[in-house]
């Protein structure tokens, strides 16, 4: 039904397909995915992982449909961004489609309902049972916030236990300041804190801690980053969030609105951080590749570029659901050709 559906939802403006597409996927109709092909098992941050293809955060902001996520056959699916509040983001519209270059301008700031709606959301949950995938929550900043330390801390110690792992945000680019955070100083500090609640949490002391960067960032940035999670105890990096970069390329009529670029465009420059910070840090911190992939060749490159795992999102947009699957085989093929049993064989080949 979905894989029907997505091209009428495109019909719409952005915001209410998406909408649209929530409402569907709460139908909870969809067959539970075969089990996936061994060659893409892989156990990371002490996680079983039955294939490598996630759902990056943003679009299940609320924890609403997990189960209905993980049935279409992603092997993890990333919720939020939340923050301790509920924040209605950025003035509407905020959400633009560039179809000529299958991308899109999300200018939202991070709008969700706040921690309370989405505890209640994953309590429902029995994350020790969701055998057919791995789900992991994704924490922001208020905008109004006086301390965003606090507000850090505050969503990693109600969500974090009720997770299988938890991502600081600190790159989107479309909360004023956030990205700050990422500077070498403010980054550590926040780090500190988030370990040290960690420490002293029985509930929060199994479960990794992932930072998601920008990919605009500066190689002595890279450099810093690389530095402060390995000193840091950071236990994954996600590699990348949106990009406020406008590649000359760009055709399409929306191409210099406010906002982070996803899809197609990204691709490349997000594939280029990655393979930076995989050598930077050695290959020794667990790397989730973002930004740009539409095939499973796409899915390859980034992890012969360093990922162990990949997420996606834009490319279901003007694809839908019938990639993720369409990507694994593809994947499956990729790693046959060059003589590969598992995937963990091909990690970082290219770097």
């Amino acid at each position: 039904m979905i894989e029907n559906s997505y091209k009428i939802l495109r019909l719409f403006p952005a915001e209410l397909s998406h909408s649209l597409t929530i409402k569907l996927l709460k139908l909870n109709i969809f067959t539970k995915n075969l089990k996936d092909h061994v060659s893409l098992h892989q156990h990371l941050f002490g996680l079983d992982f039955n294939n490598p293809i996630g759902l990056a955060a943003g679009f299940d902001k609320n924890a609403e449909v997990v189960s209905p996520l993980l049935s279409l056959g992603f092997g993890f699916v990333e919720i939020g961004t939340v923050t301790p509040l509920p924040q209605i983001g950025n003035k509407k519209p905020r959400i633009f489609r560039l179809f000529e270059e299958q991308a899109v301008i999300n200018h939202l700031g991070f709008n969700n309902r706040g921690v309370e709606y989405v505890k209640a959301k994953l309590s429902r949950l029995n994350l020790n049972n969701l055998s057919n995938g791995v789900v992991g929550i994704n924490i922001g900043k208020n905008l109004n916030t006086k301390n965003a330390i606090d507000d850090y801390c505050l969503c990693f110690e109600d969500l974090g236990k009720l997770a299988h792992y938890t991502t600081i945000n600190v790159s989107s680019p479309n909360t004023p300041g956030l990205r700050d955070l990422q500077n070498r100083k403010n980054l550590e500090k926040l780090i500190k804190n988030l370990q040290n609640r960690k420490e002293t949490n029985t509930e929060l002391k199994s479960k990794p801690l992932l930072l998601k960067i920008s990919p605009d960032l500066d190689d002595q940035q890279l450099r810093d980053i690389a530095l402060i999670s390995l000193a840091n105890g950071i236990e994954g990096l996600i590699i990348s969030n949106t990009t406020i970069d406008r590649p000359n390329s760009l055709m399409s009529k929306a191409k210099n609105l406010s906002g982070g670029l996803s899809g197609k465009p990204l691709f490349k420059k997000s594939t280029r951080v990655l393979k930076k910070i995989y050598a930077l840090t050695n290959g020794s911190i667990p790397i989730i590749g973002v930004g740009g992939i539409s095939n499973g060749e796409d899915c390859y490159q980034k992890i012969k570029s360093g990922a162990s795992l990949v997420q996606l999102y834009t490319a279901l947009v003007f694809k839908g659901p019938k990639l993720i699957n369409h990507i694994k085989r593809e994947l499956i093929f990729c790693l046959k050709t060059d003589g590969f049993k598992n995937i963990k064989e091909a990690i970082g080949k290219d770097v």
